[in-house]
């Protein structure tokens, strides 16, 4: 009985820690908060080159004081000398008093002491403390039995004993909404109960997991809490650190120690270089972002400021200027090369000038040179500057000025420090940089310990005589015929007497042209070339050839350590420090998803298909035959078909040529039905609103041109124009077939997500192509520097450094760029005056340009396009919105939008949200907070204008996933943040609608009440009209001003004074002055008229009246509580005028003891008359 209780607990204690674990490590936020951390530590340091003024002592600015201290406010004192006393003060709390007697003292050093204890206590019970889930024998033997009870559940529905009951799928929207709200409540610890045996196996499960996820979700909040605050400390510490340095050194931020630090001309400098475009368009008055139509241009012009607009400008048309130069137009000696130079070295003068003014060189936070790419700017500026003052007219071969000429060619690598994303490449590639140099110490050592043994094995062993009848070196001398071929075909037969041609040549004892293996460095360099696979076959077959079969063996080993191996992680550690310092790497499965979902979302588009016809006539036919399946498989057919024809070269001396041009003509026909089917299907302006529509039409309408012109002229271009447009109806075939369609978004996406790496790869070709015109634009042609391949030019340098990119033969063309005397002709005083290549040079040039393009730059391009294929291609269970999610929004919302521009108002958002089915369903019956909390959304974010198709795609995919395990930390924070602020301002706005709605109903039963008021009034005055015989009496003479009033209102019926005495609300206020000045005053209970009003007295015969309209007076009295039981009693002053005044009396008695009137909506307090 014992195991059977204890054996539960254990389960329940190592199922506690599994969901622990699993929890923490789904998270994923450990990688990311260490980084995180990492970046809060460096930014608490201020840099070495700030740090020097702490060296120097202090020398605060004083301040001479020339007035009176009352003509001015008192200047703040120096936070840095008054925080030292602070701090020791704070450092003893307890011992303020120092000057206290030995007694105080030495109390106060025992309080310190105890306190020291009491935290070292503290500390140890902590530390000691463990969390351990406590549960009692009822409720281990419930949680097992519950567990059975799941896992005959679950072996129940995998047998398939659920299979009749219909199964409903439930809204991701709905399922992450419920989990959020469950999250807040287990962080505000709503669901912290405590277990008791009275409860069910099911609650007591609930309980344990949601005690697990309330601690795992307060240890996530603690941590990032804590990486939040550190990071706030870390920079509130370094600004505390330079605001320190400020008061304490007067030239602390003065750029040059010259410019004060808040001069007129110093602000003028800065807003000069800060100056940019406001690509967000935000509102000046609300703050709320506007959506525009060209917002991709704007973030385009938004991207860097104005100044470094102009600088990028000025530095691509100085590189188009560089690139007319070569050997024989060089800037030295053509005026017009020159301009460029000279507009270069001003802008580039001014631009340094202006930020130096505005943020400084050196010693100031935000100085010009803070990082390398400032450094690279000065010295471009610097090396451009020295060769334009100096402009060398003789330029000599491996000179200094030569040197010049190659360094001026890093004027294109001013892009990578003008374009922020430029630099961000650039930073992700270098920034892992201690891992690449060490792989590329291991290929070293490699290479090194292979070409050590090389030179053991074939040191001398790979030489020979050209001569072939020759073996030995001893009788490699002396001079043969060699024979020379003009033609491929070697079995030419010659005519009788008939030699060969030929020439002499000197026999010579030589190793291979390109490589050998007699000293290290040759090996080394031999043996980097095979590590590219470029040449390795020919080294073997020299070896073989020359040494024996067995020693090539020596190659294959070495090529499958060093290529299949080494080179393999060489690479893969660049790809991986890329995308770790990208923050790639660091990221779960859940975050990738949630990446990859975005990236969909954002080539996503509006579908822009009209709808179809509301009648039922010819054009919703049209419009039924061109949206079915076999239309549009039928026109693929065609289209393909079409393409066949293409198989056959059009030539117009042909006779096939003809029928063929004629069945494509046929097939453009067709075309031209279905774009006439199409037009009046969907109306022009319908059809026009796609852009594979306009495409189509486009190349419709060239098929018509050149069927015009085929029939017209007939002759060799029009062929070539119809194979043109046959190529280009290919083309459209793309857009019809899914799997085509996501290889040409695989490759858009590619290129737009690569974009700053190619732009990367071509800034540094054109470098080495300007540096290969000045080393080897006169290098002799050889075995693969020839007319098509040199570098004579800065437009032949590229091609063929293109052609090194893709690593075809460019050892060759090295060892062609290292001839040397005695094969080519020196000259000591022109470089382009010699037709000798640079051995060094040479070397350095194609193996670092081979390195850093062919192994880093296009492998990181590789890995971005495999990761895009990746995207595109990933299965439905790995996807957080499959495709057919998407396509039902597209749906949906091309039925909003009915005017087709991919925006509409924000009021509209509400119907898309209710037309939303499958997973995007949104249930108004259970989930009506998150449908307001999602409206809200998008009412806040776009200021209740307009919101386009990624908008609300956005806002649905941030509420389908759960964003404590997709989305990344910063991303995570700033949601929170917001859904917090959304839940916050719905909640009031739920608060304050159901306050309006009570207001409401209280008004509709008084409103209500005063209807029946005033109706029972109108059936009261009309009785007491038909039933009174004098309907009134006055009492007294009315005043002048009455007088007045009367004449200005004589449109007033005149038994308004009837209607006041038997209800005068505030619904009602015809007895009294409109004006509030003459509105009744209230003075001891009682209602006094103002003066000057004149009062009239309506009495009446109660014995005239009826008994039912008595009756219901008092019924309805006593109903709505407007009679009293305390009746004050009324005066009824009245003049002798008539007969009948001596009923008077008995008429004040009878309205005495019933009538009392309301004198507002209150009832509290009445009239007395």
């Amino acid at each position: 009985m014992c195991e059977n209780t204890m054996w539960p607990h254990r389960s329940l204690s190592v199922e506690s820690h599994n969901e622990t674990f699993v929890s923490n490590e789904s998270s994923g936020f450990y990688p990311q908060l260490k980084q995180s951390e990492a970046n809060a530590d460096t930014k608490e340091k201020l840099p070495l080159r700030l740090r020097i003024f702490e060296k120097f002592p202090n020398r605060p600015q004083m301040v001479k004081i020339s007035k009176l201290p009352s003509d001015f406010t008192v200047p703040r004192i120096r936070e840095s000398f008054m925080k030292q006393f602070i701090d020791r003060q704070q450092q003893d709390p307890s011992c303020l008093f120092r000057r206290l007697p030995s007694a105080s003292s030495s109390s106060c050093d025992h309080s310190k002491r105890s306190a020291i204890e009491d935290n070292k206590y503290i500390d140890q019970k902590l530390r000691k403390s463990v969390f351990s889930i406590r549960a009692r024998n009822l409720m281990e033997k419930e949680t097992t039995v519950n567990k059975i009870l799941r896992a005959c559940t679950t072996q129940r529905m995998l047998s398939g004993s659920f299979e009749g009951q219909p199964t409903k799928e439930r809204s991701i929207l709905s399922v992450q909404h419920h989990i959020r709200q469950e999250r807040r409540s287990l962080r505000h610890g709503s669901t912290s109960q405590r277990i008791s045996r009275g409860k069910s196996l099911e609650t007591l499960t609930q309980d344990h997991s949601s005690t697990v996820r309330y601690r795992n979700a307060q240890r996530e909040d603690s941590e990032i809490k804590m990486i939040q605050e550190k990071k706030e400390q870390a920079e509130m510490k370094r600004k505390v650190q330079e605001e320190e340095l400020r008061e304490n050194h007067p030239y602390f931020d003065k750029p040059l120690f010259i410019v004060g630090r808040e001069h007129r001309f110093r602000n003028f400098c800065r807003m000069i270089v800060r100056a940019r475009f406001n690509a967000s368009k935000t509102d000046p008055n609300t703050g709320a972002v506007n959506s525009t139509k060209y917002h991709q241009l704007y973030d385009l012009l938004g991207l860097v400021t104005y100044l470094d607009w102009v600088m990028i400008v000025v530095t691509i048309c100085s590189c188009i200027s560089m690139m007319f130069e070569s050997p024989f137009t060089r800037v030295m000696h053509v005026p017009t090369l020159q301009i460029g130079e000279y507009v270069f070295v001003i802008f580039m003068s001014l631009e340094l000038n202006l930020k130096i003014m505005a943020d400084g060189l050196f010693f100031t936070p935000t100085a010009v040179i803070r990082d390398f790419g400032g450094v690279m700017d000065i010295f471009i500026y610097l090396v451009s500057l020295i060769f334009l003052c100096w402009l060398p007219n003789n330029v000599p071969p491996e000179s200094g000025a030569q040197l010049l000429m190659m360094l001026r060619c890093l004027r294109p690598l001013r892009i990578f420090k003008l374009v922020p994303q430029m630099r961000k490449v650039v930073r992700e590639v270098l920034k892992g940089f201690k891992e690449i140099f060490l792989v590329s110490i291991l290929l070293l050592t490699l290479m090194l310990v292979f070409a050590t043994f090389g030179v053991q094995l074939f040191a001398g062993k790979l030489a020979k005589c050209n001569d072939p009848h020759i073996s030995s070196k001893e009788d490699c001398h002396g001079i043969f015929r060699i024979n020379v071929s003009i033609s491929k075909n070697l079995n030419l037969k010659l005519r009788p007497g008939e030699k060969k041609p030929g020439f002499w040549v000197p026999r010579v004892w030589a190793n291979p042209r390109n490589f050998n293996f007699d000293n290290v460095g040759n090996a080394m360099l031999a043996l980097f070339e095979v590590l590219s696979l470029k040449g390795w076959v020919e080294v073997r077959d020299v070896i073989i050839h020359r040494v024996g079969p067995i020693h090539g063996i020596y190659i294959h080993v070495f090529v499958f350590l060093g290529c299949m191996i080494g080179l393999t992680l060489f690479v893969g550690v660049v790809i991986a420090n890329f995308n770790e310092n990208k923050g790639t790497a660091l990221l779960t499965v859940d975050q990738r998803r949630w990446e990859d979902l975005k990236s969909r979302l954002k080539i996503a588009q509006p579908l822009h298909l009209p709808p179809r016809p509301e009648n039922g006539g010819f054009r919703a036919k049209m419009y039924d035959i061109t949206q079915h399946p076999f239309f549009k498989r039928g026109i693929a057919v065609l289209v393909l078909a079409q393409s066949v024809l293409l198989s056959v070269k059009w030539d117009e001396v042909d006779p096939v040529t003809f029928p063929l041009a004629t069945m494509s003509v046929v097939f453009t026909f067709i075309f031209v039905l279905e774009v006439t089917m199409k037009l009046i299907a969907m109306s022009p302006a319908g059809y026009w609103q796609s852009r594979r529509n306009r495409y189509d039409l486009l190349v419709t309408s060239l098929g018509v041109i050149w069927i015009i012109l085929h029939f017209a002229l007939l002759n060799a271009y029009t062929y070539m124009m119809g194979t043109c447009v046959i190529v280009f109806r290919f083309f459209t075939i793309c857009g019809k077939h899914v799997t085509l369609k996501m290889l040409l978004l695989t490759v858009v996406v590619s290129m737009y997500k690569s974009f700053f790496i190619i732009v990367g790869m071509f800034l540094l070709l054109l470098c080495y192509a300007f540096a290969g015109v000045v080393l080897f634009g006169t290098v002799k042609y050889g075995e693969n520097i020839n007319r098509h391949a040199n570098f004579s030019t800065a437009g032949k340098a590229i091609t063929v450094l293109f052609r090194i990119v893709t690593g075809e033969d460019w050892n060759k063309i090295m060892h062609d760029c290292m001839v040397q005397p005695p094969f080519c002709t020196p000259d000591k005083h022109r470089y382009w005056e010699t037709d000798c290549g640079n051995y060094a040079g040479a070397l350095i040039y194609f193996c670092s340009f081979y390195v850093i393009i062919a192994y880093i730059m296009l492998n990181l391009l590789v890995a971005i396009i495999v990761e895009n294929f990746s995207l595109f291609y990933s299965t439905e269970e790995d996807q957080l919105l499959s495709y057919n999610d998407l396509r039902h929004f597209q749906i949906i919302w091309n039925m909003v939008d009915d005017k087709r521009e991919g925006v509409i108002p924000t009021s509209r958002v509400k119907f898309l949200l209710r037309l939303l089915r499958g997973r995007l369903e949104v249930d108004l019956d259970k989930d009506k907070l998150l449908f307001k909390h999602m409206c809200y959304e998008m009412e806040r974010l776009h200021n209740g204008g307009d919101v386009t198709f990624h908008d609300v795609l956005s806002m649905l995919s941030y509420r389908s996933v759960d964003i404590r395990k997709s989305l990344q930390l910063e991303e995570l924070l700033a949601r929170e943040q917001l859904e917090y602020t959304i839940e916050e301002e719905v909640a009031k706005q739920t608060i304050r609608m159901w306050l309006k709605k009570c207001l409401k109903r209280i008004r509709a039963k008084q409103q209500q009440s005063c209807s029946i008021i005033l109706s029972l009034r109108e059936s009261q005055q009309q009785d007491l009209r038909r039933l009174l015989n004098p309907p009134s009496i006055e009492t007294t003479v009315p005043s002048e001003d009455t007088n007045a009033h009367n004449q200005d209102n004589p449109t007033q019926p005149e038994n308004s004074g009837l209607q006041t005495l038997l209800s005068p609300t505030l619904s009602d206020r015809s007895g009294y002055r409109q004006d509030s000045a003459d509105r009744p005053q209230r003075k001891l209970g009682q209602w006094r008229l103002p003066a000057g009003q004149h009062q009239t007295l309506y009495c009446f015969y109660p014995e005239r009246l009826t008994n039912e309209v008595q009756l219901g007076l008092y019924t309805f009295g006593h109903k709505h509580n407007f009679w009293r039981t305390s009746v004050k009693s009324m005066v009824c002053k009245m003049n002798p005028v008539s007969d009948e005044a001596s009923s008077g009396s008995e008429v004040k008695k009878w309205w005495t003891r019933q009538l009392t009137v309301e004198s507002d909506e209150s009832g509290d307090d009445l009239i007395d008359i």
